[in-house]
């Protein structure tokens, strides 16, 4: 049984938690991977040397070592390293303490050697080394040829400061020189005397110089500071060098670029809301992170190697936006704004963006501030933006609190000490014809997480309606919706005139008569291209069927798909997909795929590749559709279903009355990443066997998790019992348990 909760739907956004996360668990074991194979491969290379074999015998005789020793390969590649550079590890005077430990020190010098750059190497070594020692930064220079020093790495370190110390001439401080001069440590455990000045906090913080060399050449100089004076004692004198010796090799590779806009970065730091520069590259155009503070990198999930990744690898969602955000912010020179990122709330995404301000930086760059948190002055000040001649009202759904002003009473026509009423309790007060406006301005704002207004009449106390139009906000802390903002507008006025009145709604009338030919249209597209089945004499002992049900409200009209194709050789394809969104976009984005698939399916290729063609499709595609979609190969010389997932839901299974979810590939949606490669999945079908593809239309319900609407299917469909695979897909439709209007495909196919 899968974890359906992984599964994507809704047009393949349902399932995004589930892959960012396992995007950031694949990065974190990709990167053990990198440091588990650089150690290994310097052991087996010292074991190559030693006892005069290949590499690969070595590397044959460093796991039967780990296997006789039951003990992990980069453990024992991590005592042959120390046996040969020296033990990392020194005695302490409290027993258990981490220093004593000379594989996880290995394992950490393994882990800075394999960084891509000079400063992550520094932030490897200060964090899984020098940190527990209390060193509070780490500053690396390299000796160029005329005897300056270039800072190429640091961690821990502003940026207006690492600028500030990009370069040290030839005539160094004495505690540099000397460590240059005599090739040893040079040890300040009361900071720096004699007027000598070196990077630190203070005069008095400890430091220690340590001269960098590769083969016995200088090539620069590493500075660890404490945060103040500290005694530096005979386990940190023996256990530093070690850790900062890989620094040398680091450091003897050329130098990376330091900061460009140092003040900005450290203006960036000192702000309580998250806060990044983007960069943008002057050949592909291409946005990459260039700097993030604390909490934007603790909004982006902890995310602390974010930096110099590009935009769509932290911002998944919503990539598009601020990329186009940043585009305008540059060519127009001036700032831009956003209410909240994606503009509409889902309760599976991760927490949405919001007050997202784009600034200009420069000619490449952009500066992006936002918070996690409504700013109820900003809130506030959308509502009044959309009305004039206001009253303002707030409900604190903490506590319960609802406050008007003065002024809101009036239009209520109640008394001062009367107590507020909730937007949430209006109804009582509004006419019966307009509680249905009521509902849907409550639901965009509570269930959608986005601003609404409308327009309903409210009853005085004299019987008589009053026009009011209301416009809120809501008040968010991340995901979590604490209150609602807004205002009240009388505009009884504008209806006294019946011909004004009449007038009125005959052009509300002639919008509406318009969009409802528009969308009624494109439905009569959707309904006209929906495939024939084909019939059994060309489907090599297969009974086929398949249904198509639109959404319950035309205005909703969804990208939807579905396919069975014979194809030479016997073969046949049979494919179900979703595309995101609804409307005509979404209409022809799905006609566009299911065509493409087609015409991909005679090359005889896998389904694995076919998958991948799609997603090149898919990312070229107007408008930059994302899609979810399962395509299938199905062999009768073996009865064999070869099959691949773009983050689509399980398949269902029915054998002998007994149903079973087929848990898909762990793949990413179509048009979500480039040059995405996709798994595939064999299922070995029997006589008898039931087949079920479907989209989350069929299942999914608004309070309901899609493991219960899965289970659910399971259930229906092993009640069904025997019957044909017509009747089965018209009972499992009208059976149906999603009630989130979204349209829905179905198709069965069975092996006779």
């Amino acid at each position: 049984m899968p974890a359906q909760g992984s599964f994507g739907g809704g047009g393949g956004q349902n399932g995004t938690p589930a892959i960012l996360q396992r995007l950031a668990e694949e990065n974190a074991a990709l990167r053990d991977d990198i440091t588990r194979r650089h150690l290994t491969d310097l052991a087996t290379g010292i074991l190559a040397a030693q006892l005069q074999t290949t590499p690969s015998e070595a590397a044959e005789h460093l796991a039967r070592l780990a296997r006789s020793a039951a003990t992990r390969q980069e453990d024992i590649a991590a005592d042959i390293v120390n046996g040969v550079a020296g033990s990392m590890a020194v005695s302490a005077p409290s027993a258990g303490t981490v220093w004593t430990d000379a594989r996880r020190l290995r394992r950490i010098t393994a882990a800075a050697e394999a960084e891509d750059s000079v400063s992550q190497g520094a932030a490897t070594l200060l964090e899984g080394g020098l940190r527990p020692l209390g060193v509070e930064a780490l500053w690396l220079w390299r000796l160029t040829e005329s005897g300056c020093l270039e800072l190429v790495g640091h961690s821990g370190v502003s940026a207006l400061e690492a600028a500030q110390w990009r370069w040290i001439p030839p005539a160094v401080p004495l505690p540099v020189r000397e460590a240059l001069m005599e090739g040893r440590p040079v040890w300040l455990p009361s900071g720096t005397t004699d007027g000598h000045v070196l990077p630190g906090p203070s005069e008095r913080a400890a430091r220690a110089v340590l001269p960098l060399r590769v083969r016995g050449s200088a090539v620069g100089i590493a500075l660890a500071v404490w945060p103040d004076s500290t005694e530096l004692d005979d386990e940190v004198r023996t256990v530093l060098p070690g850790l900062v010796e890989v620094a040398g090799r680091l450091v003897g590779a050329t130098a990376e670029p330091t900061a460009e806009f140092p003040a900005l970065d450290d203006l960036l730091d000192s702000l309580v809301h998250p806060a990044m520069t983007l960069h943008r590259d002057a050949g592909t155009s291409a946005l990459s992170i260039e700097h993030v503070n604390a909490q934007a990198a603790e909004a982006l999930g902890g995310a602390h190697r974010v930096a110099g990744r590009p935009i769509e690898v932290a911002f998944p969602l919503v990539h598009r936006d601020l990329s186009a955000m940043a585009r305008r912010a540059q060519y127009a020179g001036f700032l831009q704004r956003a209410a909240r990122l994606p503009a509409e709330h889902n309760g599976d995404f991760p927490p949405p963006l919001l007050d997202v301000r784009v600034l200009p930086a420069g000619r490449d760059r952009a500066v992006v501030l936002w918070h996690t948190a409504s700013d109820r002055r900003t809130a506030v000040g959308r509502a009044v933006g959309r009305l004039q001649g206001l009253a303002l009202f707030e409900d604190d759904l903490v506590t319960g609190r609802t406050t008007w002003t003065e002024q809101t009473y009036t239009i209520f026509d109640m008394p001062r000490d009367a107590t507020p009423i909730p937007l949430a309790d209006l109804g009582s007060r509004v006419h019966p014809e307009d509680t249905d406006d009521l509902a849907e301005l409550l639901a965009d704002v509570v269930e959608r997480r986005k601003g609404a207004a409308a327009v309903v009449r409210v009853l005085r106390q004299d019987g008589g309606p009053r026009h009011v139009r209301i416009a809120a906000e809501p008040l968010l802390r991340e995901s979590t919706l604490t209150g609602i903002t807004g205002v009240y507008q009388d505009i009884s006025a504008e209806y006294h005139t019946e011909v004004a009145l009449t007038a009125t709604f005959d052009q509300l009338n002639a919008v509406r008569a318009q969009a409802l030919l528009r969308h009624r249209l494109v439905l009569q597209l959707q309904q006209a291209i929906v495939p024939e089945i084909p019939s059994p004499a060309v489907l090599p002992g297969l009974s086929a069927a398949a249904r198509y049900r639109p959404a319950a409200a035309e205005y909703r009209v969804g990208g939807d798909w579905y396919d069975i194709l014979p194809l030479p050789g016997g073969r046949v394809l049979v494919a179900v997909g979703d595309v995101a969104g609804h409307g005509i976009d979404s209409a022809t984005g799905m006609v566009a795929l299911r065509n493409a698939l087609r015409g991909l399916a005679f090359t005889g290729h896998p389904p694995g590749r076919l998958m991948g063609w799609l997603n090149e499709v898919t990312l070229h595609a107007p408008g930059h559709p994302t899609a979810t979609a399962v395509c299938a190969l199905y062999d009768p010389s073996n009865r064999v279903l070869r099959w691949a997932s773009a983050g689509h839901l399980p398949l269902l299974l029915v054998r002998e009355g007994r149903g079973q979810l087929l848990e898909p590939p762990h793949d990413i949606l179509l048009g979500a990443l480039p040059t995405s490669s996709y798994q595939e999945r064999t299922t070995q079908l029997v006589p008898g066997d039931t087949l079920l593809l479907f989209t989350d239309g069929l299942i999914e319900r608004r309070h309901d998790g899609l493991d219960k609407g899965l289970d659910a299917l399971r259930l229906t469909a092993e009640e069904l019992g025997p019957c044909s695979v017509q009747e089965q897909v018209d009972r499992l439709l009208g059976g149906a348990t999603g009630d989130t209007d979204d349209d829905t495909s179905l198709i069965a196919i069975r092996l006779r």
